[in-house]
């Protein structure tokens, strides 16, 4: 009646394909680094590290005591580290980040607060910026821009 499948049919070698975002809900507290190819959202508590190859999200209730490495960052909560985005880093409306940012584009919306070094890269690999200041690839005639400041939007 029904199609009973053995173990020899389920092949477990097959390649595991992403299904979606890793989310760390509220209320949730993790302690460890996480690493991943895939979009991650945190919107517990994460006491760690990030690496990512895709995109970053830290939702409103988010908050994250450690570095956080990615393709791509929306950030909405709390950040005590340093953050490397490879393309857009976005700090949105209500967001606390006390660490230095490494973006290739920078986007701060109103009531966000940032407290910080910030290094404007293009292209440079997360977590890889090379000693002289030039991102790889860069001709030696672009500089990056270092700011040291602190912002506070309202």
């Amino acid at each position: 009646m029904f199609n009973q499948k053995t173990k020899s049919d389920i092949s477990s070698d097959a390649p595991v394909q992403p299904s979606g975002a890793t989310i760390i809900a509220a209320g949730t507290t993790l302690k460890g680094d996480i690493n991943s190819s895939g979009d991650i959202r945190i919107d517990g508590t994460l006491q760690g590290n990030i690496q990512s190859t895709a995109k970053v999200v830290i939702g409103a209730n988010g908050i994250v005591d450690g570095d956080i490495s990615g393709q791509q960052a929306d950030i909405m909560g709390k950040i005590n580290g340093t953050i490397r985005v490879k393309e857009l880093l976005q700090l949105k409306g209500g967001s606390t980040i006390t660490g230095n940012i490494h973006a290739a584009k920078l986007q701060i919306e109103t009531n966000a607060n940032f407290n910080g070094q910030c290094h404007m890269t293009s292209g440079a690999a997360p977590g890889k910026l090379p000693a002289s200041g030039n991102t790889i690839n860069e001709p030696k005639s672009e500089k990056s821009v270092v700011v040291d400041t602190t912002f506070s939007l309202k």
